[in-house]
């Protein structure tokens, strides 16, 4: 143990502590020159990103299966976690040998810069906050390191020499210290500074507020009595606006100004277009209750929801486009660079597919797409519900791949029927006796006709179904059950509108979606 403390006061561990001290220097300088450059050239926003873009599918299926919707707060922490012990290692190198401190600095100063410029929309010109925040962290380890050396000259002194004649080794240290505390202190400030000037030049945020969306010309169908769940706990048939979920590939949530979005469409068709955010606001719109579900959403989870979207149907924008004979995808892009593959027959039809401007009746939150956005019913949102969507290639399945195909996941995403049981909560205990069960189900564009429930090895008893909005909707159940004590599973399992039952063959998320029957443990006391 004395050996450790020794070691931990010793110059190599300072050393280390200085490079993280630098590294400090290096995002929170950068973060503060960003502020007048795209959000995405942050080093922070361009590796995590760059880190994703190279995520195999098992990961990303990991990560969101662990920690949900949260998996990004997760990817910065691992992050930080990462750069820290980087910059452990870098810190001990330059007290060793400053001029490989250097290279290793300079080298991950490179690496930051490609992962920089290589993003969507960005600019050569927004390495520049890297680039500057790389130099400054050098500054910053050359001061941290100057005093660690002196102390090296004198490995024998003890900690109070100064009192003893002999000033430098105390000195040394309380000089490391001292400036340790200045960069730390600079950084945070800087990184703050950056945060609140960044906050202070963007204006998207206000002009969301007060952007006025017009009426739907085609108003969402009126929702009839009894589609919620007469279980209570059951999730609210509509769900609020915060409580929706959200997974995407955007790190950063991007900020685009709506009088400059422009939509382009082009590829096999016979005249390309461009739209605007005001061609949008002045065509005829359509409201329409859809529920989405994330491919990602494992047996039972709840990467579901379902709101009232308000947006131009896609196929009327085709219609102005003509695609060509031989045409069977569209390849939606993002201003973030993730794309997906629709089938370009999906985009036609009746379902509604739309770009979507509106979500329950507000303007479209930043994180779910704002200015506009895809809203396909029947379709898992990897192959159709671009956010902040900004180009549509008419093309081939045969010449073109999206974002998560390239990764190994289907091309084509129909929605699979599903049940969910939402009460009780999976290992909960309840009284013996009438138990209230319930959930959802969903199979957009089919419809749900059946929801049964199976306990133990029981027969399987139908549940009560909650009235049906639309067969783009979920529809909610309920079931009373005479609970009998001791440990019990419950089953559930959906019949589509077309008199398909949900499969018990297990599969996970990757490549097309998860399939199986959910099974509740819940014992009754």
């Amino acid at each position: 143990m004395n050996k450790l403390m020794n070691w931990l006061k010793g110059p190599t561990a300072l050393a280390a502590l200085a490079g993280v001290a630098a590294a400090a220097v290096v995002l929170s300088v950068a973060e503060l020159i960003g502020a007048f450059f795209t959000a995405r050239a942050t080093p922070v926003i361009a590796l995590g990103s760059t880190f994703i873009d190279f995520t195999p599918p098992w990961m990303k299926d990991f990560a969101i299966a662990t920690f949900g919707t949260n998996d990004k707060a997760a990817l910065f922490v691992g992050m930080g976690a990462t750069i820290a012990l980087l910059a452990c290692v870098l810190g001990v190198v330059a007290f060793r040998k400053w001029a490989l401190g250097v290279a290793g600095v300079l080298l991950m100063g490179a690496v930051i810069v490609a992962a920089v410029v290589t993003r969507a929309s960005v600019k050569p010109v927004d390495a520049i906050p890297t680039l500057i925040g790389t130099v400054a962290g050098l500054v910053a380890l050359r001061l941290l390191i100057a005093p660690l050396w002196r102390l090296r000259s004198f490995p024998d002194a003890p900690a109070d020499t100064a009192a003893k004649g002999t000033e430098r080794p105390a000195t040394s240290r309380r000089a490391f210290f001292a400036a340790t505390g200045i960069t730390a202190a600079a950084a945070a400030i800087s990184a703050t500074g950056g945060r609140l000037l960044s906050a202070a030049r963007s204006n998207v945020a206000r002009a969301r507020g007060s952007l006025q969306l017009p009426a739907a010309t085609k108003a969402a169908a009126v929702i009839p009595a009894g589609v919620q769940s007469a279980t209570p706990g059951v999730t609210p048939w509509l769900t609020p606006t915060g409580d929706f979920y959200r997974i995407d590939t955007a790190l950063s949530v991007p900020e685009i100004n709506a009088d400059e979005w422009e939509l382009r469409v082009h590829g096999l068709v016979e005249q390309e277009i461009r739209l605007t955010f005001q061609d949008l606001l002045d065509a005829e719109l359509i409201e329409s209750h859809v529920t989405l579900t994330c491919v990602s959403n494992p047996v039972g989870g709840n990467l579901a929801g379902n709101a009232k979207w308000l947006g131009l149907p896609i196929r009327e924008v085709l219609k102005r486009a003509r695609p060509k004979d031989g045409a069977d995808m569209v390849l939606s892009t993002s201003i973030d660079g993730f794309s997906a593959s629709t089938p370009l027959e999906v985009l036609q039809d009746n379902r509604d597919a739309m770009l979507a401007i509106g979500m329950n009746g507000e303007p479209l939150p930043l994180e779910h797409g704002y200015p506009v956005r895809m809203v396909v019913p029947g379709l898992y949102g990897f192959v159709s519900a671009t956010k902040w969507v900004v180009d549509l290639e008419v093309t081939r399945f045969a010449d073109s791949k999206a974002y998560w195909t390239h990764r190994g996941w289907s091309e084509r995403g129909p929605i699979k029927t599903m049940a969910r049981v939402e009460v009780p909560k999976s290992f909960a205990k309840v009284a013996a006796g009438r138990v209230a069960l319930g959930g959802s189900a969903w199979a957009q564009t089919r419809g749900i006709t059946k929801v049964e429930i199976q306990i133990d090895n029981g027969p399987w008893t139908e549940a009560v179904l909650s009235n049906e909005a639309s067969l783009v909707t979920w529809r909610q159940w309920s079931f009373a059950w005479d609970a009998t004590p001791g440990p019990h599973y419950i089953k559930a399992r959906a019949t589509d509108g077309t008199g398909e039952v949900q499969t018990d063959k297990r599969a996970d998320p990757v490549p097309d979606g998860a399939s199986g029957w959910q099974s509740v443990l819940v014992t009754v006391e």
